[in-house]
């Protein structure tokens, strides 16, 4: 595929939520507040009323995109956990909003209002806003007419301290809540991409390099051959395990699953074995020094997901495997990430 016939928008890392709690010494009393429990996420999948907010607790890479006309820029996280794209807006005057950057339906030339209002449940609270239709650019990419949410209310203390202002559902519009089409469903219906797939890139050099691709694959961030699996459920991007056992690839999870962290010996390291996960028949392997985090302390980057057999591969797989989402195939392919 030619360079230029797909579009990349570039990731920024930054502090999680968990990161900046920790800091303040807020963390703690949050999660016995809030509590991060397998059961309550089991409940929250079960309906696509429900966003889970704890799967944004430990992200630290988000996009820019701009909404508008002229264009208004947020952080956003493109989320492959969920459907929908919303930001804050002047109507919201609860903490979350007031502390991030909030779209003005006023300034914009392009938008067209709607009646319809949305509610998305989350553990500790509800976003409540307004439907509107206006032009989204993501990686000079045009959707015009696209349909979003402009937040009214945001619940609690969780997103005032994000460093995202809002979110890019990159799931499948069976997960849409009020009947709005995906962003990338968009530039599929209208052509915009050379090809219906996007794929991610994560630096494992911390702070720079990683990269979002729209319309295509960039070899330039893998080698070797690209293995594909097929999506059993086109809900989420959700694959099953060779042993049976699904997998829901969200690459907004810093962690197999954040539930629990073990902690382990720094020193104890490179003794540690490698993890292989066996997909379609490929096996695919994580070292030591992908699955340990060393922030503060050593732990590892598995936690428990309660009674279904269900696993996210987020960050620490990504990280290792460069991840491809095609939608014309209902597949997800992995190849060697540089």
């Amino acid at each position: 595929m030619h360079w230029n016939s797909f579009h990349r928008v570039p990731l920024i890392k930054d502090k999680s939520i968990h990161d900046v709690l920790e800091e303040r010494g807020l963390l703690e009393d949050y999660v016995s507040k809030y509590p991060v429990s397998p059961s309550d996420e089991d409940a929250e999948l079960a309906t696509t009323s429900n966003e889970p907010l704890k799967n944004y607790f430990d992200i630290s890479y988000f996009g820019v995109i701009s909404i508008g006309t002229p264009p208004q820029s947020f952080k956003v996280v493109f989320d492959t956990g969920s459907a929908n794209l919303w930001v804050p807006s002047t109507y919201c005057n609860t903490n979350a909003c007031t502390n991030h950057k909030r779209f003005n339906p006023n300034l914009s030339s392009t938008f067209r209002a709607s009646s319809t209002g949305i509610s998305i449940l989350y553990g500790t609270g509800s976003m409540t806003g307004l439907l509107g239709y206006d032009t989204v650019s993501v990686a000079e990419i045009e959707v015009t007419n696209q349909m979003f949410a402009m937040s009214e209310t945001e619940p609690g203390i969780f997103l005032y301290y994000a460093s995202f202002d809002g979110i890019l559902g990159l799931s499948y519009p069976s997960l849409a809540i009020g009947g709005a089409t995906p962003v990338f469903d968009n530039m599929m219906t209208e052509n915009l991409v050379t090809e219906d797939v996007f794929s991610f890139y994560l630096s494992p050099n911390g702070q720079t390099g990683s990269v979002v691709t729209f319309g295509g694959t960039d070899p330039s961030y893998y080698t070797g051959q690209i293995n594909w699996v097929p999506v059993t459920s086109q809900t989420y991007w959700e694959i099953t395990m060779t042993n049976s056992y699904a997998f829901q690839l969200h690459h907004s999870k810093s962690f197999f699953y954040l539930i629990l962290q073990a902690m382990v010996n720094c020193n104890n390291i490179q003794s540690l074995p490698n993890v292989v996960i066996t997909l379609n028949g490929y096996e695919f392997s994580l070292p030591p020094s992908a699955y340990i985090s060393q922030s503060s302390g050593c732990s590892t980057g598995f936690g428990l997901n309660g009674k279904d057999q269900l696993w996210i591969l987020g960050d620490v797989f990504i990280r290792e495997w460069y991840s491809i989402f095609d939608r014309a195939n209902n597949r997800v392919g992995f190849a060697k990430s540089v």
